[in-house]
């Protein structure tokens, strides 16, 4: 490594770091819920080049975790555990379609602006939306490829259907029943984490 090299090192880790604080700050005060946009929107507002080196997202997690504590540590865990309940009640509803909790609401970083994230495994999209039709379930069909999930196994999901629910909206992503037993991961290699219904119990019975 060159002298130059050496010197921009440490400006590359204290503009990652800068972008991912900034960012976690987008997620958790505006709502922002697409970690890559909001890495490129602090990127902006920090006023650094197109070309500045992006925090991956569990830098971003670790920074949101962090202010999180800070700022927001008398109301986030009571709205997490608001959507936590919310969750539960909906996928005791969805139990056929053998429902996995999983995103920020599993991992407690949700707060006031999170959707909830469920997993369902099902012969069909149609069987889901017929069975949420019957019970008069408000939803509406998204792009199975946009946004967030564009580059990793969710793009894989057959249909993702979003319900609105009185706590939160509700993101179905509905896969057919042999991915099940497929790990998904993050775009950045990390697994997902997903939970059944009584493992969200467990979670729910903790102070």
């Amino acid at each position: 490594m060159t002298h130059h090299e050496r010197a921009r090192a440490p400006r590359a880790l204290i503009s990652r770091t800068r972008i991912a604080s900034t960012a976690a700050r987008l997620i958790a005060e505006d709502g922002l819920t697409d970690f890559g946009l909001a890495k490129q929107k602090a990127a902006r507002q920090l006023g650094l080049p197109e070309s500045a080196a992006l925090p991956d997202n569990a830098e971003v997690e670790a920074e949101l975790r962090l202010y999180q504590a800070l700022y927001q540590s008398d109301a986030q865990p009571e709205e997490l555990r608001h959507l936590r309940a919310e969750a539960f009640k909906i996928m005791e509803v969805l139990a056929n379609f053998r429902p996995y909790l999983t995103g920020s609401v599993l991992d407690g970083t949700a707060g006031a602006f999170s959707a909830i994230d469920l997993l369902l495994f099902a012969d069909s999209a149609k069987e889901v939306e017929i069975f949420l039709l019957d019970r008069g379930m408000a939803f509406e069909a998204l792009e199975p490829r946009a946004g967030r999930h564009a580059h990793d196994a969710y793009s894989k999901a057959e249909a993702v259907l979003r319900l609105s629910a009185p706590v939160a909206d509700v993101n179905l992503l509905i896969f057919p029943p042999q991915y099940e037993r497929q790990v998904f991961r993050h775009r950045d290699g990390r697994t997902r984490a997903r939970a059944r219904r009584e493992n969200l119990a467990q979670l729910l019975e903790k102070p």
